[in-house]
């Protein structure tokens, strides 16, 4: 089996993971913060050590302000629905995932202005289309850090100057780029960071968080739900301070457990080690499949311009039966269709078909990728026949 759709969710995980978390349900097990006993103590003290793990990956400087949740999707909610009110506008990009998308044509039955800036037909962005669409009542852009189509990187760094200039708020999108890309929430200039813990910093399902950065007025910010938080106990009203405004009910340990063992595999191996093998492999399949003729190579040519993804199309074939024949065939797996980016694919021309979707991890080889490329040409070779 050859693995491929690590933007999906990354697999396998490092060896460290399973083990914390068997050591939490075995050990420990309690509710942390709900209780004075030893192992409710226990609980609190690894879902801490996470916040902790986390703050030194993204340069957070206070690990409190970092929130847990279930996934990327559930911390971009959080941060578009509890800022945003009637008669803000958000500036956001046509390489947007539908995590950002749908909420954002959710708020705008809220009288809440949505401008969307084209992209390049290859998924990259020109910071200075950001600022032209800013005007007065503009309060939030809304950005992925990268294509979980193309792969391609947008400039957030270059768009953080703009908000700070211009005095709007960042919101980054990090679910594809978190644990595989160097991150600094404090250089970068970013006030709100969306991160998944599935995908590269290669915790479990169920895992992510959103940071709040120092910018972002908590009084302003409005929780998804509300409830049990173990703090303020003799209060009905919700906590008005992080992290227990936004993390009502048990949080998920045992899954936190599994992510701060993803996150210190990702300090431990260092984020450029890891760059530099998926940009090695992203390079090494793009030639191979270059050198194929019936194959159409969606997005820049750059490796170092984008994350480990690759789109593809083999001529006249559909993308579904291109990877039907790889997983039946040759036991590789990817990914087929729209990747819950439809704006992203009209932006690149693949709309309504979609693409054939590799995207690699730190634990893909060489190898896996030479068989890939192989695999490709004997179906592109079959496809013409």
């Amino acid at each position: 089996m050859i693995y491929l759709d690590n933007a999906a969710t990354s697999f396998p995980k490092p060896e460290e993971v399973g083990p914390a978390m068997l050591h939490f349900l075995e050990n420990v097990g309690a509710n942390p913060g709900r209780s004075g006993h030893r192992l409710s103590i226990e609980a609190g003290r690894i879902l801490y050590e996470t916040r902790e793990s986390v703050a030194e990956l993204f340069n957070v400087k206070d690990p409190l302000r970092i929130v847990f949740g279930i996934n990327a999707t559930e911390a971009i909610n959080l941060a578009l629905k509890g800022l945003l009110r009637p008669g803000n506008r958000v500036i956001t990009s046509s390489m947007e995932h539908n995590s950002v998308m749908r909420p954002l044509r959710e708020l705008e039955k809220k009288e809440i202005d949505i401008t969307v800036v084209p992209c390049s037909s290859q998924g990259f962005l020109d910071p200075k289309d950001i600022e032209n669409s800013i005007d007065k009542n503009t309060v939030l852009i809304a950005l992925n850090h990268a294509s979980n189509v193309v792969g391609s990187l947008l400039p957030v760094s270059a768009v953080g100057e703009i908000a700070r200039k211009h005095n709007l708020l960042l919101m980054v999108d990090a679910a594809q780029t978190a644990g595989c890309c160097p991150i600094d929430v404090e250089e970068n200039m970013i006030d709100l960071l969306a991160f998944t813990g599935h995908k590269s910093l290669y915790g479990p399902q169920g895992t992510g968080g959103l940071v709040i950065g120092e910018r972002v007025d908590i009084e302003q910010l409005n929780p998804l739900k509300t409830g049990g938080t173990g703090s303020k106990s003799e209060h009905e009203y919700q906590p008005r301070f992080l992290p227990d405004l936004c993390e009502s009910g048990t949080p998920n340990t045992v899954g936190l457990a599994g992510l701060d063992a993803g996150v210190q595999f990702v300090i431990k191996q260092g984020i450029d080690k890891i760059r530099r093998h998926e940009i090695d492999l992203t390079r090494r399949l793009i030639e191979g499949l270059n050198q194929i003729p019936e194959v159409i190579i969606y997005g820049g040519s750059e490796p170092e311009n984008q994350i480990a993804v690759v789109s593809f199309n083999i001529r006249d074939t559909f993308p579904s039966e291109v990877g039907l024949q790889l997983d039946e065939g040759y036991g590789i797996m990817c990914r087929i269709g729209l990747h819950c980016a439809p704006a992203a694919h009209k932006t690149i021309g693949t709309f309504p078909i979609g693409t054939v979707r590799c995207s690699m991890s730190y634990f893909n080889t060489h190898s896996e990728i030479d068989q890939t490329i192989k695999a490709v040409a004997d179906i592109a070779k079959t496809s013409k026949s």
